[in-house]
């Protein structure tokens, strides 16, 4: 944080004594105008991702602390307030039905493509898509310092926009030694290979089933990740498997019964389709291979899978299966039977 130019922002990240490790909201005056920034960071990162990304820190979904902070920057006599989000859209919705106060909310971590923003009470909700694929562009209309309209356009980035030439010299040098690698042709593709269904994808299916090859099992298990630029049909590189996949974890196997598999997919589908919002933990259905789900994501927690096979049989919920997996995320360690090998 101390290297970047701009300031970290977050409401709801607490270190272990209670104090706040990121600062709380910014002011900017702009002519007349002073302007109130508030920061809500992911309230998942101590909850799903690995613990060594949060450890020492403690992150709530900040709809209980919001309300205060509104009324510091009302009573430092602000005139907008914009709110930064990266816990969701459905998330972002919800908590605007419940605090009175944001003027805009600048959502994120869904990747939603928002055409027309969404007006939550008096709040005006844009969200841009991912990958840099769009820029969001609002206009406000302002008289006696409140918003009285506005104009919203999703702009598409693409080849009829010119490059900044002084940031592609940025990019050139820093990926110039790894030219090798992007260069290094190691197979083909008949499909587009991306991350856009909820409940499967093509670039998760070729994941797993590499998963599986290697560790010599028939079931596989990775994360429901967002992130991964779609990858054309035709040839694949070795950049793009660290597209597919950063950081080139180990692939790992551990025992499981049917039933230890049963209840982490149910955990996993209550914290993609909770009825709740603030219990839904972002990224889509944990991806698996060598199992066939039939399933309801309406019925109630704990009773969304219907049937479960594994080859032309329902799967034994007393069997041990050997699975594969790669990070934390695709098989948590409470599921473990035995420590990874």
């Amino acid at each position: 944080m101390s290297k970047l130019n701009f300031p970290m922002l977050g409401i709801n990240v607490y270190n272990e004594d209670g104090s706040l490790f990121l600062q709380p909201f910014i002011t900017i005056q702009k002519e007349n105008l002073k302007i109130g920034v508030i920061g809500i960071c992911s309230n998942i990162i101590d909850k799903t991702t690995p613990s060594e990304f949060s450890e020492g820190l403690k992150i709530t979904d900040g709809i209980d602390e919001l309300p205060g902070y509104i009324k510091q920057l009302k009573n430092d006599q602000v005139d907008i307030i914009i709110l930064l989000s990266h816990n969701g859209f459905p998330q972002d919705m919800h908590l605007l039905k419940k605090v009175a106060g944001i003027d805009i909310c600048l959502s994120a971590h869904t990747h939603n493509r928002l055409y027309e923003p969404v007006l939550v009470n008096k709040s005006i909700v844009i969200q841009c898509g991912c990958h840099g694929s769009f820029l969001g562009h609002l206009k406000l209309k302002i008289e006696d310092k409140l918003i009285t309209g506005h104009q919203y356009e999703l702009l598409k980035v693409g080849s009829h926009i010119s490059p900044d030439a002084e940031m592609e010299k940025i990019i050139h040098t820093i990926l110039q030694p790894f030219e090798s690698v992007k260069n290094n042709l190691i197979g083909s593709t008949e499909v587009t290979l991306h991350r856009y269904n909820t409940m499967n994808s093509s670039m998760d299916n070729l994941l797993l089933n590499a998963v599986k090859y290697v560790s010599g099992t028939e079931i596989s298990f990775s994360n429901g990740w967002r992130y991964g630029v779609p990858i054309e049909k035709g040839n694949i590189t070795e950049e793009d498997l660290f597209n597919i996949i950063p950081m080139n974890p180990p692939v790992s196997t551990v025992d499981l019964t049917g039933q230890e598999i049963i209840d982490m997919l149910e955990e996993n589908l209550e914290r993609t389709f909770s009825s709740d919002p603030m219990k839904q933990m972002g990224g889509y259905v944990k991806r698996c291979s060598g199992l066939r789900i039939n399933l309801r994501i309406e019925n109630p927690v704990g009773h969304r899978i219907q049937e479960i096979y594994f080859g032309e049989k329902q799967l034994n919920p007393k069997e041990i299966f050997k699975v594969s997996f790669v990070t934390s995320q695709g098989v948590p360690k409470k599921y473990w039977k035995k420590t990874e090998r």
